[in-house]
This record gives C-alpha cells, structure tokens and sequence, in this order.
C-alpha cells in the first residue's frame, strides 16, 4: 500500500507513517514541515495546505489511500478531496469526540451521539472555540466528496510517547516520586483515553483493509483506581499512598479538572461529564482496535517525560507545592 499522510511530523501522524513503514508500506508525508520532521525512511513532500495550490507538488503520484488529520479547516480538508479524493482507494480523516454535544449520557455511540451543528458562514476557521463545529464541518466535506470510501475516525484523549500536554504523563512521573498523592474523585470512576500507538496502528489497519464508516477513536473506558494501579506497577519507585478527594472540594479550592495549569488531568467531575468517560466502543473493537495495556502505556509515557524533562514547567498538572498545600487543607478538613 501507498499511503499519504496529509501531516506525518507531529504526535498522531508522525506515529501513523512509523507504523506504516514497519510494517512495509511505501509512505508519503505532506507538509509545511514547521511543527516537526516525519521519520526515517518515509518521502517527504513539502506543501502549503493554506494556498489554493498548495497540493501541487504531490504531481500526479496515486495514492492507494489518504490519512488527512487537518485539525480543523473544512477549506483544507476540500482541497485535499478536490486534489486527490476521485485518485484514492480509501480516505481517513481523523475527526474529535469534540463534534459530540451530550457529555453527560453513559454508553454512547459514534453513529447515534448527539452533535453539534457546523459553524455559521464565515466563521474563522482558526477560532479555537469553534472547534467541534469546525470538526463537523470537516466531516461533512468528506462525506460530501468520498462517503463510499471514507473511514471517519473521532479521536478522543490521545496519550503516550511524543505527548506534549501532560493530560497523562502528569500521572505516572507523580507517581514515580512516591509519597502522599492527591487523587481526584473516586476509584471507581471511569476514565477513557487511547494510547497513540494503538490509535496509529488501527487507522494504518483500516487503511490497508479499506474499513468505512465513522467510528471513536478511543479505547474501552476503564476505572480510575485501576488505572492508576497499573501506573504504579509500570513505574516503580518509592512507596505512595492515594488520598481520594471528591470533585466539589476540589472546585471549591479552584482546582480544575481535565487540562491547563493548576488542574488535576486527566480526570472530569461526574455526573456531569459521565459520558465523556464511558463511550461504547464496541464498533471500534469489531473494527480492529486494539490496546495495549496501561503498564505499557505508562512506561512509554514516563520515558518520553524524562526526555522532556521531568521538572519542567508543565501544560497540565500542579506543583508540588500546591499538591502539599491542599493535602493540608483536606486533611484539615476531614
């Protein structure tokens, strides 16, 4: 198989062209080339997606199949069907859980949730809030153009090796450091992500298998407690104890959840946001995905972390010393 990687430099498309040419197959990469490098024995073409003519350099090559992963430009996304959708055998773009509107509802599925609508005209297509529409909206332009041949994959928290938000990796270089850990919620929360390699693999699977129709991108839910248990077995060190703290406490200290500086990641307050966490994913199962363990995860994670530096200032997570300042405060608390 041929396979283009509209991207192929950066976290989920840089992993999909290493998975690709492992496993044999010719790989091209496009891109501007700004944010990263693809890797080691792939093609490499450098274009310009923002120019009307901006595919041109990719001549007249045909391509078995075509991975787009545009964040969220439905402009782009046509140009790239204009130029190359009637050519290709199979088409993925890799859509976001973002398009779904009801958080709330356990058990939900990618061909059945709730969505948001696509933007007004001439909303700006880099307006970040207007994200999950514009991921609509993407959508919309491939089924428009190669529905019978269109494999939509909406990804959710995607973790792991080149992972720069720290929406995972905050977890398991806690952990490493032992002692007293601050933990939100409660162990039988549920908590859903996928690990990039597993993503990658699947969507070069479905590639080569010519699988269609619009799937989530994301592994089974599974309990917080036991997450973090396979953390602590993947990664070692000294003892730690887990101290459990409920979610309105944490607000109440302007603790957020999720992302962002001073915040618990990873984890999202329920009930409100249940269904985030708990997505049905048996047709993504049936499909083909498949996903490693959370002890091999974890030991991936804590290895790209030492490359970043693991005391760096971070995206995502709190200090230390907020860490001991709310410890206090709860045990003060209780």
């Amino acid at each position: 198989m041929h396979l283009l990687i509209l991207g192929g430099t950066v976290f989920l498309s840089r992993t999909i062209a290493e998975v690709a040419r492992d496993r044999g197959h010719e790989v091209t990469c496009a891109a501007r080339g700004v944010s990263g490098s693809p890797p080691a024995g792939v093609e490499f073409v450098q274009v310009d997606r923002d120019q009307p003519e901006g595919l041109a350099r990719l001549g007249d090559a045909n391509y078995d199949a075509v991975v787009d992963v545009e964040r969220q430009s439905p402009t782009r996304v046509r140009r790239a069907l204009e130029a190359l959708g009637s050519s290709a055998a199979h088409w993925t773009y890799v859509s976001s859980g973002s398009v779904y509107t009801d958080p709330g509802t356990t058990g939900q599925k990618a061909t059945t949730s709730p969505m948001e609508s696509p933007p007004p005209e001439g909303s700006d297509e880099n307006d970040r809030e207007l994200y999950g529409p514009f991921k609509v909206a993407c959508e919309n332009e491939v089924r428009l153009a190669v529905d019978d041949k269109a494999f939509l994959c909406r990804a959710g928290l995607i973790v792991g090796p080149r992972d720069i938000s720290d929406r995972f990796g905050y977890w398991p270089v806690r952990l490493a450091r032992g002692g007293e850990v601050l933990v939100p919620g409660a162990p039988d929360d549920l908590v859903q992500y996928v690990d990039v390699r597993d993503l990658a693999e699947w969507i070069v699977h479905c590639a080569k298998n010519r699988v269609v129709g619009t799937f989530d991108g994301i592994a089974p839910s599974q309990p917080w407690g036991q997450v973090l248990q396979g953390m602590l077995a993947a990664v070692g060190g000294p003892a730690v104890s887990l101290t459990w703290v409920p979610a309105d406490w944490l607000g109440r200290q302007e603790v957020t959840p999720w992302s962002g500086p001073d915040s618990l990641p990873l984890w999202l307050p329920l009930p409100d946001y249940a269904g985030f966490m708990s997505r049905d994913v048996s047709a993504s199962v049936k499909a083909g995905l498949s996903t490693r363990s959370t002890e091999e995860t974890a030991t991936a994670t804590l290895e790209w972390e030492k490359v970043l530096g693991l005391d760096r200032d971070r995206r995502s997570g709190i200090s230390g010393e907020r860490e001991v300042e709310l410890l206090a405060a709860w045990h003060a608390a209780d």
